[in-house]
């Protein structure tokens, strides 16, 4: 799993690794999940006159979740600088099995009426509270559990625990599909999905319970002194900290659109959701690929050539895989056309992942990390998949989404030639 460990070290991190992103895997998948059904949801919890309007109800409500995640940064972010990476990261986990289960088991709104959408909102809210805290603390354990020369390699199981999660969300909707009639699929297809998520947190919630600490607190003085500094510190990388939001922006954009894409797919191609389900499947199991040897090269040529120039690459095919996908929509262009921009995008990420959190000191790391990815995530996340489905609404143009995307990557690209270079291979620092 991480090359180039020996004996006990090996055992050591690896089970940490893993046990810190099994927990993120299955938070994300049930995430996602939602957005791959936001159709079968809408008609479930939001019944109105026209397919759009119930689409647009649904999607409003998958942002709803990110309107609480920079509440979730900032209190279980500092809460990991404070109290512990562990803790923050059970916390999260618990409370994100509380809104799994809620989504599921919620009667439809024809059962209990205005009752069933309010209370899938509040869950969404929660859940979005929890994802807000977990990437933060998430990351920074693993960066800290980690060997210098092997940062990014690590620290790549973050971002590829979320390719996992969709890639599992689609592995289940394909099976669904596959096996069960549209009418079903509708009904309660979609309560599986989530319920297969929920079966698997106990399993992660004891697996996190085993980790270790990173985080060493000394005398009650010194951590007054620390919480009294977490702001002020904060305020001294500025710069990083605003480039590192202008970066998590172009990211969040290009996954929520990527994810959206099986929406997409089935509401604007009009191809079967098998085939819908089957691209997004292919494309994340790529970009999870990517992620991971996006790591290894940033750990052995730096952190700033992985970021930019396979950001500049994607800049350039973004358009014409598109029009290949509008113009000749079938299995060969959607699976090559997304796949290819799905592994070329997910190269650069890791890399950005490592280069902030090696930026940041220890004590504030968690924080920062947490609120800006939340922030960033609320802002642009939360409304991509909105933005998306307006533009394809007003403009009648199925090649809208690669507007999106071209403008996010020209955004990440120029802030991640302004990162600085942070990997131990170029500045020889651990």
């Amino acid at each position: 799993m991480l090359p180039g460990f020996a004996g006990k070290t090996e055992f050591n991190v690896k089970r940490a690794a893993f046990a810190a992103t099994i927990g993120n895997m299955l938070e994300f998948y049930d995430f996602i999940t939602y957005s791959f059904f936001a159709i079968e949801i809408g008609r479930a919890f939001f019944p109105v006159h026209s397919a759009y309007g119930s689409l647009m109800l649904s999607l409003a409500t998958f942002g709803a979740g990110f309107v609480t995640r920079p509440i979730g940064g900032i209190v279980l972010g500092i809460y990991s600088d404070r109290v512990g990476r562990r803790p923050a990261m059970l916390l999260s986990f618990a409370l994100m099995g509380i809104a799994i289960l809620t989504i599921a088991l919620t009667p439809s709104y024809a059962a209990i009426g205005v009752a069933a959408p309010i209370l899938v909102i509040a869950a969404r809210m929660v859940q979005g509270f929890a994802l807000g805290g977990e990437v933060g603390p998430t990351t920074a354990y693993l960066i800290e559990i980690a060997p210098p020369k092997h940062r990014a390699l690590v620290v790549a199981w973050q971002p590829a625990s979320q390719g996992i999660a969709a890639a599992a969300g689609a592995l289940v909707g394909v099976a669904l599909s596959a096996t069960m009639a549209p009418e079903a699929l509708e009904a309660y297809g979609w309560r599986v999905a989530f319920l297969i998520g929920a079966v698997c947190l106990p399993f992660g919630f004891w697996m996190r319970r085993t980790l270790p600490e990173t985080i060493e607190h000394g005398d009650t003085a010194a951590a007054g002194a620390e919480r009294s500094n977490h702001f002020t510190l904060a305020r001294r990388h500025i710069r990083v900290i605003a480039l590192a939001l202008m970066i998590v922006a172009s990211g969040t954009i290009s996954t929520y659109v990527t994810q959206y894409m099986t929406t997409y797919a089935k509401n604007t191609l009009h191809v079967s959701p098998s085939l819908a389900f089957t691209v997004s499947l292919v494309s994340n199991a790529l970009q999870i690929g990517g992620t991971l040897f996006g790591g290894w090269l940033a750990d052995r040529f730096g952190r700033k050539p992985v970021m930019v120039w396979p950001q500049l690459v994607r800049l350039v095919l973004t358009y014409p895989a598109f029009l290949w996908i509008v113009h000749a929509p079938g299995a060969p262009s959607l699976l090559l056309g997304f796949g290819l921009l799905s592994l070329i995008g997910s190269l650069p990420f890791t890399a950005f992942y490592a280069s902030f959190t090696e930026a940041l000191p220890q004590n504030i790391r968690g924080g920062v990390f947490a609120t800006i990815y939340a922030v960033a995530i609320a802002i642009f996340g939360g409304t991509a998949q909105l933005v998306v489905t307006w533009l394809l609404h007003v403009s009648g143009d199925p090649l809208a989404p690669s507007w999106y995307l071209l403008l996010a990557a020209i955004v990440g690209v120029v802030a991640m030639s302004l990162l600085p270079e942070t990997a131990p291979v170029k500045t020889g620092r651990t």
